[in-house]
């Protein structure tokens, strides 16, 4: 069983940072890809961005030039820094991992950007 736990969510204004770690109880290269998504309430879970192990990584327009992922294949630790943030990222940030072809997800960390 593959375990994903994140950390680093929380409350900052506007134009204020933040950065998620989610750790990864996996064999590291089992790991297809990795990836952040987001859901507000009422609205459907989306993608933030997404880091596979072969090919480029992908982000959603709307965090361009603001949030960047990473993984840390050592500490199988994945990250998300957060920069410029708006109170329209305010979410539960959820860590996501494609392992051996199978999705998994992690806990879920609430972030809140007040205006």
């Amino acid at each position: 069983q593959v375990h994903l736990v994140e950390s680093g969510g929380g409350l900052v204004q506007a134009g204020g940072s933040l950065r998620l770690s989610c750790v990864v109880s996996a064999n590291i290269f089992s790991i297809n890809a990795m990836g952040w998504y987001r859901q507000a309430p009422g609205k459907q879970r989306e993608l933030v961005a997404r880091i596979p192990s072969i090919g480029s990584i992908m982000y959603a327009d709307y965090v361009k030039g603001r949030f960047t992922i990473s993984r840390d294949n050592a500490k199988k630790t994945m990250y998300l820094q957060m920069n410029s943030l708006k109170p329209e990222d305010t979410a539960v940030y959820y860590c996501h991992a494609l392992v051996d072809l199978q999705t998994y997800w992690g806990q879920g960390t609430q972030v809140t950007v007040s205006s």
